[in-house]
């Protein structure tokens, strides 16, 4: 197993575990709920992953031409929860092909984009999505547990 092939296990590890966070709302209007100090909705964390993951994956790395509306993102409401699933899915089918075209020496090269506060390498931004979507992963399943309570 190389690293490029760990990193492509947890990432689709993750990306099921949205899937089926978004599908385990028993009440698809809660997905879009906000109460209290909870700022995010579950549907917009979920499609702020998409968007994140078909930006610097997809755009970035596997040149799939996406274009990413980050606002939208978080201003987008009730979008149908199989469409939120199918996006997922989409998001799955992408990372998986982009990832299987990586190599680990080409983790050292440095990551095209600047997105942090000073360029890293592929495989430091990559690990770094990573952490970014087991943050957002575990806030939509806390969102879920106390928000779909019917």
């Amino acid at each position: 197993m190389t690293l490029v092939d760990e990193l492509r296990k947890v990432f689709l590890k993750d990306l099921q575990k949205l899937k089926e966070e978004i599908g385990l709302y028993r009440s698809e209007p809660n997905i879009w709920k906000i109460e209290k100090q909870i700022a995010n909705s579950a549907g917009n964390l979920c499609l702020h992953l998409v968007g994140n993951l078909n930006t610097y994956f997809g755009a970035t790395i596997g040149k799939t031409g996406y274009i990413r509306n980050r606002d939208q993102e978080f201003l987008l409401k009730n979008i149908p929860q199989k469409e939120l699933v199918s996006m997922v899915e989409n998001t799955i089918t992408m990372l998986d092909k982009v990832m299987k075209s990586i190599t680990d020496d080409q983790l050292k090269e440095e990551y095209p984009l600047l997105v942090l506060k000073k360029k890293t390498s592929k495989g430091y931004f990559l690990f770094h999505l990573s952490s970014h979507l087991g943050y957002h992963l575990g806030q939509i399943n806390y969102h879920r547990r106390l928000i779909d309570t019917v």
